[in-house]
């Protein structure tokens, strides 16, 4: 599903009402972000991390000049929207199979009238209610995971040093960024190795290094099982970006058919390690839970089969070929009139502070102070005494 993406983009383009209502409920969001821890994190993500480079699937593309990896924060729970839609279409269908039993009643004088009005009330009622507030506030949920695009991408270019991210018009649509902006956040040669463990490799793109008023972002393949998978996918990207594909141990290149064992492997991405490292009693109750798994991973086939493939534009398609135009970085321009203007009113929630982060003063505790006095006036007592 493609939660996580959509929250970012409403974020920043929430209109100025719904902004207001955020700050009056002390519920704005604003980074807390530096200029120096900016700078420092994205010279460290352009150094070697890992001495094994090796990537994730799924790989789409991987050649002298590409490499295109799937992207989404939470690919692994695709399926819950599914359920919940097909959930709500289903009960929507069952009042209007029994309105429309009941008009054939009605048609072919079969039943009395009142008695048939009576019985088609409650559910031609029920399915116009749920149907109201489905297509008003449940379909753009839908979109989520449904009748959209099956996939979102990354796509790295060696050859003009961009980064291309592929994603609905809900979650910012396409975008070509620089690649000697990209920053590695899940990356850190100091992270501990269970910090990884469920997220996926994330990349940002700041304002600064953009140009855009607004702070791009993407969650990079399955989730990890442990922060050395992060670094060493990092490393791979890194490695084909600054030195070339060559020496690098060539990937499984994935179909965008959606198979079925695509979507119930998605289910256990990050819990293999855990299941193997969990007590008896926790392996028991996954096993219990089984069912459950396998509901979800049916759903997320068929989410999967209800979108069609992503396709790049052309511009994009043909970058870095022989005699082919370099595709131009997405300036604010790019975006329509009411997008740029929403923009630009929430820019200030990607401000950067100037220079680097004071330090915190250590917290002196009260009882502390209390105890240290204490002793003291003690003595001072025996002082008068003496």
């Amino acid at each position: 599903m493609y939660y996580a993406e959509w929250l970012w983009w409403y974020g920043a383009t929430e209109s100025a009402e719904s902004r207001a209502a955020a700050k009056k409920a002390k519920q704005d969001y604003k980074a807390d972000l530096y200029e120096n821890e900016l700078e420092e994190e994205l010279v460290n993500s352009h150094r070697s991390v890992s001495d094994t480079p090796k990537l994730r699937n799924p790989v789409y593309v991987f050649n002298d000049t590409v490499l295109e990896l799937r992207c989404g924060m939470f690919e692994a729970w695709r399926g819950l929207v599914t359920l919940l839609s097909v959930t709500v279409l289903i009960v929507i269908s069952v009042g209007l199979y029994f309105t429309a039993s009941d008009l054939w009643s009605l048609a072919t004088r079969s039943a009395s009238l009142w008695s048939t009005l009576f019985g088609m009330l409650i559910p031609a009622a029920g399915s116009a209610v749920f149907a109201f507030f489905y297509g008003k506030y449940g379909f753009r949920i839908s979109r989520l995971e449904l009748l959209t695009s099956r996939h979102l991408l990354i796509r790295f270019n060696r050859e003009t040093r961009q980064v291309y991210l592929h994603r609905p018009k809900y979650c910012g649509g396409v975008v070509t960024l620089p690649w000697e902006g990209t920053i590695g956040e899940s990356s850190s040669a100091n992270a501990t190795e269970a910090s990884g463990i469920g997220t996926p490799l994330m990349l940002q793109w700041s304002p600064k290094n953009t140009g855009l008023p607004h702070m791009e972002m993407a969650f990079v393949g399955p989730q990890a099982q442990g922060s050395s998978e992060l670094r060493n996918e990092w490393e791979f990207i890194r490695r084909f970006m600054e030195d070339g594909p060559d020496g690098l141990p060539k990937p499984h290149i994935t179909s965008h058919f959606p198979w079925p064992w695509q979507a119930f492997t998605a289910q256990f991405e990050g819990v293999s390690r855990f299941f193997a490292n969990a007590s008896p009693a926790m392996q028991w109750g996954l096993i219990l839970i089984s069912p459950a798994f396998l509901a979800l991973g049916t759903a997320h086939w068929l989410s999967l089969m209800l979108c069609w493939k992503p396709r790049w534009p052309k511009v994009i398609r043909e970058a870095g070929l022989p005699g082919k135009p370099t595709p131009p970085l997405t300036t604010l321009a790019d975006y329509p009139p009411d997008i740029q203007q929403r923009l630009l009113a929430n820019a200030d929630q990607w401000e950067l502070k100037p220079g680097s982060r004071p330090e915190q003063k250590p917290r002196v505790s009260r009882r502390n102070n209390r105890n240290e006095a204490a002793p003291s006036a003690a003595a001072e007592m025996q002082d008068e005494r003496r």
